[in-house]
């Protein structure tokens, strides 16, 4: 039995609370290596014990069988298998682990009841948005829907925002490496400059079989790289194509690395897999085959050669090297200057950062570089730059925004202020958040101290409404004691407590609303 990690029974929480609340369809929002099964295990065993059947749905047989093996290890429950000629009609069995390949063909779905199952779980959400799930999904029009996915970017969240209604909870790359649960990632620039420029798009990614013509006359050079960089180290190299992965390989075994190739045609595929892990080989090729369903913690490398936009294949890749193992204190992501027209192409700062401005930072840094780069690190300085920037170009906005409304708080400002970044940056995704606030959520946020007309969506007044609420509940400083003490020149009052604010505001108010001599407000801290 597994004991769950904080965030994975904050996690198990939401979505059980979500669906309480009517939100049907949910989304669980886990990086990668931060056992997503093992929460949607202990969901279905809290759903189980009230009697409901489930149905787990994948679109591979080691998918599947994952499945069926980490809910046995987490909850002690049986499962059976929807797939070819096994069937779970009839069976006492209330977890059902299905092929979506087998479950979506009518000859096999019109034999289930329309509410045989109470429960339905996807593994990588974003296959619900195909005919063949949709097809087995719409057939139980009644199921509670759970989409499990990896940190997806904005284009992602508004596809799966046409099918989910709701997202229960997201917990961040950022976050489980700072945890503790993620390993750290430094990114190393190889100044090898390979034009891609002229490949063309295919199903809304760069075209496999150009992307493999085009990195040919780059192999040798990146071979002579990785010679460099990757003594020493358990390395997963992942190439657009079989032929090329091939290749590539007996070139690195030309060098003298110990490297293996892997594609889904392998006979022996497992035997290699194992023998890698247990260290015959340092090197490991394969054509897109260890995107999904294949852990081996030892590694310590990754070098993608198959260049996406696509978020989520991207940290895919790099998820094989994120998870912890004894010895190993980060993981090297060695990146290419990819030579594009598209601006959409994923760097490495698409793990972490969701800000076009603080990516582009990023990357920027891990491009002038000739050492590896600490993403973690990164991100927070250009954080801290991008905040600066932006305090700036907002205390002109705010010049001009004072003398309308003196008494009231910039949603902005106030975001800032107390720190939020999921404020600052927030955007709508699903439709009721696209949607005018309402009357009386102006009213509230007025009341509070915060200027209304600048909360333009229903989405944004929501979550400044719950922040408001929560922070009164963990007695931190008000709207209004906010504005009263940066308008002295006091920085960043969000972030103090109700009661050191008014204990300040008391002693300016003794002093005729005057600040004490020598205090200097920019440095001053409670």
């Amino acid at each position: 039995m597994f004991s769950l990690r904080p965030y994975q029974a904050e996690a198990k929480q939401a979505i059980l609370a979500a669906w309480d609340e009517g939100h049907r369809k949910t989304l669980l929002v886990l990086p990668t290596g931060c056992g997503k099964t093992v929460v949607f295990s202990s969901v279905t065993e809290e759903q189980v014990g009230k009697g409901h059947r489930v149905l787990i749905m994948a679109h591979r047989g080691e998918l599947l069988e994952q499945a069926a093996e980490k809910l046995k290890q987490a909850s002690g429950l049986d499962t059976v298998l929807e797939k070819a000629e096994s069937s779970s009609l009839g069976s006492f069995i209330p977890v059902t682990v299905g092929s979506v390949q087998s479950l979506c063909q009518m000859s096999r779905l019109s034999r289930f009841p329309h509410d045989y199952y109470q429960d339905i779980i996807v593994d990588e959400a974003h296959h619900c948005l195909s005919d063949s799930y949709r097809r087995v999904l719409d057939h139980f029009p009644e199921a509670n829907v759970l989409g499990v996915t990896a940190t997806p970017d904005r284009g992602d969240m508004k596809n799966l925002g046409e099918f989910f209604d709701s997202r229960a909870y997201e917990y961040s790359m950022s976050t489980a490496i700072k945890d503790g649960y993620l390993c750290p990632i430094k990114a190393q620039m190889i100044p090898l400059e390979l034009d891609i420029s002229s490949v063309k798009m295919s199903s809304g990614d760069f075209a496999v079989g150009e992307i493999g013509s085009a990195l040919e006359p780059y192999l040798h050079q990146i071979a002579d790289e990785m010679v460099h960089y990757c003594g020493g180290r358990r390395t997963v190299v992942f190439l657009p194509l079989i032929a090329t992965s091939q290749r590539f390989c007996r070139m690195l075994n030309d060098r003298g690395l110990r490297a293996a190739e892997v594609n889904g045609n392998s006979e022996d595929r497992s035997e290699i897999l194992a023998d890698f892990e247990a260290g015959k080989y340092d090197v490991l090729c394969n054509s897109m085959l260890l995107t999904e369903g294949w852990d081996c913690p030892a590694v310590d490398c990754i070098v993608v050669l198959r260049p996406t936009k696509v978020r989520s294949l991207y940290q895919q890749m790099v998820g094989r090297g994120m998870r912890l193992s004894p010895g190993k204190d980060h993981l090297l992501l060695l990146d290419f200057l990819w030579m594009t027209e598209r601006h959409d192409l994923c760097r490495p700062s698409a793990l972490i950062s969701k800000d076009t401005k603080i990516a582009e930072m990023i990357d920027d840094k891990i491009a002038k570089g000739d050492e590896e780069i600490d993403l973690i690190e990164a991100e927070e300085q250009a954080e801290r730059d991008v905040l600066a920037e932006r305090e700036r170009a907002l205390a002109r906005e705010l010049e001009e925004m004072r003398r309308r409304k003196r008494k009231l708080v910039d949603p902005l400002q106030y975001a800032l202020s107390i720190a939020a970044e999921d404020l600052a940056n927030y955007t709508p995704t699903f439709v009721w958040e696209m949607a005018p606030p309402s009357k009386k959520q102006l009213a509230f946020l007025e009341g509070r101290g915060i200027f209304a007309e600048g909360v333009t969506n229903a989405g944004m007044a929501s979550l400044l409404i719950d922040r408001l609420v929560r922070r009164q509940d963990e007695g931190l400083a008000t709207p209004k004691q906010i504005r009263l003490l940066e308008r002295y020149g006091f920085r960043h009052v969000g972030t103090w407590t109700f009661e050191s604010a008014t204990k300040l505001i008391g002693r300016i108010a003794g002093n005729s609303w005057s600040l004490p001599r020598g205090m200097n407000p920019a440095a001053y801290m409670p």
